[in-house]
């Protein structure tokens, strides 16, 4: 029996450590990584950039080629690590259409502590005043998100313990011993 391939989508606010966990997932698992962010059109990025949220409209588009680059990933055997915000349902809905399972990582922290987070930052669009309408926007995973194997993360916990709570979680195969 032929396993399909699976997408973990890490998830959540700007500054959730969304980046930190999906490289230490994919080096763990050996599986092909991508951040979200490299989808947006220049648009979008210029927006962000400008400080001003963006809104469905422009979402669409970019979340449908996230979509078409995990399935084309699935269609060739290849399991995927993958960063995005997936702040509402309906992003998530969109995004688990994908051909594989598809997964969502939810990396939950408290405002104060991701703020501190993003002042630290450097070389990314997203400023630290967004980071309000970032949380006026998220919803979180649903019963029914959770009961199929995506996972809330509490992000006051290590990165490498984080990593393996979620390979122990979803008992996923280390490609690679850390």
């Amino acid at each position: 029996m032929h396993n399909p391939a699976t997408h973990l989508v890490v998830m959540g606010v700007a500054g959730s450590g969304k980046s930190t966990i999906a490289a230490a997932l994919s080096q763990q698992l050996g599986w092909a990584c991508a951040e979200a962010d490299e989808f947006h059109p220049e648009a979008n990025i210029s927006k962000m950039t400008q400080g001003i949220p963006l809104q469905d409209e422009d979402r669409w588009p970019w979340l449908q080629l996230i979509q078409d680059w995990m399935t084309a990933k699935a269609q060739a055997g290849e399991s995927t690590v993958l960063t995005c915000s997936a702040l509402k349902h309906s992003y998530r809905s969109l995004l688990a259409q994908a051909d594989g399972r598809v997964l969502f990582l939810h990396l939950d922290g408290e405002a104060g502590l991701i703020g501190e987070r993003m002042q630290g930052r450097e070389g990314h669009f997203m400023p630290p005043t967004l980071l309000p309408s970032q949380f006026a926007t998220l919803e979180p995973l649903t019963d029914d998100e959770l009961a199929t194997g995506s996972l809330r993360l509490d992000i006051s916990k290590s990165p490498a313990e984080l990593v393996t709570a979620i390979i122990a979680a979803l008992k996923l195969p280390a490609a690679h011993a850390s």
